[in-house]
């Protein structure tokens, strides 16, 4: 029980990992440009196909990662500036609509190309095979380096944000966007380089989870709503939120689904508290979420307009 308890964590980190890489480019969008984009995951998703696409015809992952996360950035770029940069000015129903539309017809655009059936990416020879940690359990090297990547990647947000020219400008236009504007800040370019940011980011989770779980059309959608639970419970526009919160639940949503069926044998047969189990365990984090609402409305590290 042990073993497992440990394993159940180290996976609930690694997903806790993946769903902050994702938050993080969708907070930002969101607090700092007020743009909700339904279709965010559907960049997460190409970034996995890409990074499949590019291993397979240059032989290697990290050639083929190099390639992917440049491509899925125009791509980004493209959306912005053809699309998302004529609904900055309208409803956040309208933004709602029109990203959801998108998603669904970037969703059967990737069908199209790529069909239906997933497509398995492997793991690269350097980070195969599986290491003993802790003198008790074998852990997959691969899966050391997601987690070791995502913690990088926050640090590196954190330097960014804190204690740079560009991370006192995401500030600033989170706090009062008119008046960066009005301080001589072009907004519009502000606005690309934030969300041609946030697109890598969710492309690189996308590529890194893709010799985890194989890559199909819909994998982009199951992340998006997790993504969106994290920028709520971390508070809206707060980095340092989006990785506490998604750290906090994807160990939640792993051990409920592991551990909820074993616990509930403590008051029902195998049978009803595996059932019962499997109900309940996709619940928890949507608890997690109502719970901390309910204390903190704001989110745990929400700010008004604070980055």
């Amino acid at each position: 029980m042990t073993n497992l308890f440990l394993l159940q964590l180290l996976n609930g980190v690694q997903l806790g990992i993946l769903l902050f890489l994702v938050a993080a480019g969708l907070t930002l969008i969101f607090g700092i440009m007020d743009f909700i984009n339904i279709a965010h995951g559907v960049l997460y998703m190409v970034g996995a196909y890409l990074v499949a696409t590019f291993a397979a015809m240059t032989g290697t992952f990290w050639l083929g990662l190099l390639i992917a996360l440049p491509a899925v950035v125009a791509f980004g770029l493209f959306l912005e500036f053809f699309l998302f940069r004529r609904l900055y000015d309208r409803s956040h129903l309208d933004q709602v609509l029109a990203t959801f539309g998108l998603m669904l017809i970037l969703t059967e655009g990737v069908r199209m190309i790529w069909g239906s059936s997933p497509i398995f990416v492997p793991v690269p020879d350097a980070l195969s095979g599986s290491i003993r940690l802790l003198g008790i359990i074998n852990y997959p090297v691969y899966r050391i380096a997601i987690i070791a990547a995502g913690f990088a990647v926050a640090i590196g947000l954190y330097v960014l944000i804190s204690h740079t020219r560009a991370g006192m400008l995401l500030r600033a236009g989170a706090s009062n966007r008119p008046m960066v504007s009005a301080l001589g800040v072009n907004i519009t370019w502000l606005f690309a380089a934030v969300f041609a940011f946030g697109a890598m980011l969710a492309g690189f989770a996308g590529a890194m989870v893709a010799p985890v779980l194989s890559v199909d059309p819909g994998m982009g959608e199951s992340v998006l709503i997790l993504a969106f639970v994290v920028v709520v419970i971390g508070g809206i526009g707060s980095v340092k939120g989006a990785f506490v919160a998604a750290i906090v639940v994807g160990v939640v949503d792993t051990m409920g689904r592991t551990f909820g069926p074993i616990l509930l044998q403590m008051v029902l047969d195998p049978s009803a508290a595996s059932q019962t189990g499997r109900t309940l365990a996709p619940m928890l984090i949507y608890i997690l979420m109502a719970l901390v609402l309910a204390i903190r409305p704001s989110g745990l590290f929400g700010r008004r307009g604070a980055a």
